[in-house]
């Protein structure tokens, strides 16, 4: 998989306006069974509450039911651990974002629970698929439209 590879996380940097970004972010989501339950805008949070400015930031957090489902029967007070958080905001460059998901590798091996690392290995290879999907689609030339 392209892009950095944090200790907690995985993240890729697309040639996009940050809006372009996190609609294609939500539709790569969509399209491996997650969806977004909490959206937290960053920026506005933090000009509201500290009256600071900051570049646009929004955290998704996403849901695959079946595989929540899953982690949920096998211990209940893993909902601390969900949803799985995903990152998006406009990059340093202009024209570019970075989207960025939490490794739920890391995150399950909080638990202690060998039987847990097949479920967050999934979930792993279905957040890189996301990433996959995005960097592939903001790198593929946009057809143009001609003046009738």
């Amino acid at each position: 998989m392209a892009g950095a590879n944090l200790k907690y996380g995985f993240q890729v940097e697309v040639p996009l306006a940050y809006e372009a970004a996190v609609a294609l972010t939500r539709d790569a989501l969509a399209a491996r069974g997650f969806g977004v339950l909490t959206e937290i805008d960053v920026r506005a949070t933090m000009k509201k509450k500290l009256d600071a400015d900051f570049r646009p930031y929004v955290i998704l957090g996403a849901c695959n039911p079946p595989l929540a489902h899953r982690a949920l029967t096998a211990e209940l007070p893993i909902g601390l651990l969900l949803p799985c958080n995903v990152v998006v905001h406009a990059g340093d460059e202009p024209g570019t974002s970075v989207v960025a998901v939490l490794d739920p590798v890391a995150l399950l091996g909080l638990t202690g629970r060998p039987d847990m690392e097949p479920m967050a290995a999934e979930v792993r290879a279905l957040l890189q698929q996301v990433l996959a999907q995005v960097r592939e689609t903001a790198a593929a030339p946009q057809p143009s439209l001609k003046g009738s």
